[in-house]
């Protein structure tokens, strides 16, 4: 039985019944296989249903769902086993919540850059549950300068609850290395394409995420903060996160309608998680449909068309 959210108890029945029918029709008392077909296809409309019209805190909890892939595994699978990934940042150590290195997708060097969070509780305390410290932005740092050294394109992958913010953190620069990516990058003479997998908060995804093209998996979210966060600063409590993820507009629609990202990658019925294999085609075939369009343009029209795209952010008539 898969992990279900809390507004996924209809779906929860149907799985109950059509694992039923299953264990009926493999006994060979009575034959269930109409039965199952039935379910499967009912499951399948009333995930399409609830999907279709999930609220902005309904997408957040969509993002975080445990059996969604990471980073890593969109590396590897775009990669198709080629990745290379490439460690520290030459000053402190190698941040773990930070990956990258180089690999082939659709046959072409691509360096790729992203926070991964751990799929379980020993490996989220390794990676740092995705939050990176400054030398983890140093390192993303570092690999792109190296990208662009070799003429080969960036894609970073978004998908983090924020930077590090411990003490030690902020003691070794984390602003100031949030600031450095978000001046380096504007600047960076090779094609960038980012995307937001899951949770986009906070600088902590915006330090690998100014790029030629920016785009989000439809049930993931980007924003300044999380709305439980919102909640605390505005309530003093988490009990207001709802009313927090409506207000702060962090859906990849509203990021659209607001010209704040540059487009929505569609995800499988049901959310990413329901069919990993169906979501890297996707991505890769998003990636793949930009790449080509950048490439074509000059380093300095993209570093033009880049600047002028993040600058007009914000700005009202």
């Amino acid at each position: 039985m898969p992990v279900l959210l809390e507004f996924e108890e209809s779906i929860g029945v149907l799985l109950e019944q059509l694992e039923k029918a299953k264990e009926l029709n493999e006994k060979g008392e009575v034959d269930m296989s109409k039965s199952v077909k039935e379910l499967e296809k009912k499951i399948e409309q009333t995930r399409a249903k609830i999907y279709k019209n999930l609220t902005p805190w309904q997408q957040v909890q969509v993002s975080r769902h445990p059996e969604r892939p990471y980073t890593l595994s969109y590396i590897n699978a775009l990669t198709e086993g080629s990745f290379l990934e490439l460690h520290g940042d030459r000053t402190v150590k190698d941040d773990k919540a930070m990956v990258g290195g180089f690999g082939k997708l659709d046959g072409q060097s691509v360096m790729f850059v992203g926070q991964q969070k751990g799929i379980n509780t020993k490996m989220r305390q390794y990676r740092n549950f995705g939050m990176p410290n400054p030398e983890g932005y140093r390192k993303a740092l570092r690999l792109m300068k190296m990208a662009e050294k070799f003429n080969k394109p960036v894609v970073t992958i978004i998908d983090t609850p924020g930077a590090f913010p411990g003490l030690e953190a902020e003691e070794r620069g984390q602003g100031e290395a949030i600031a450095r990516n978000l001046y380096e990058m504007a600047k960076l003479r090779v094609p960038i394409i980012c995307i937001v997998i899951g949770e986009g908060a906070s600088g902590g995804a915006l330090g690998i995420g100014v790029g030629d093209k920016v785009m989000m998996l439809e049930h993931s979210w980007y924003s300044v903060i999380s709305p439980e966060n919102c909640s605390t600063i505005l309530w003093r409590n988490w009990d207001h996160k709802i009313e927090a993820a409506e207000a702060l507009k962090l859906t990849g629609k509203d990021m659209l309608k607001n010209k704040l990202i540059d487009g929505i990658i569609k995800e499988p019925i049901g959310g990413a998680h329901t069919d990993h294999a169906k979501t890297f085609e996707l991505v890769k075939a998003a990636i793949l449909k930009e790449l080509p369009k950048l490439k074509a343009m000059t380093p300095d029209d993209r570093i033009e068309q880049r600047i002028k795209k993040f600058a007009s952010m914000g700005v009202t008539n």
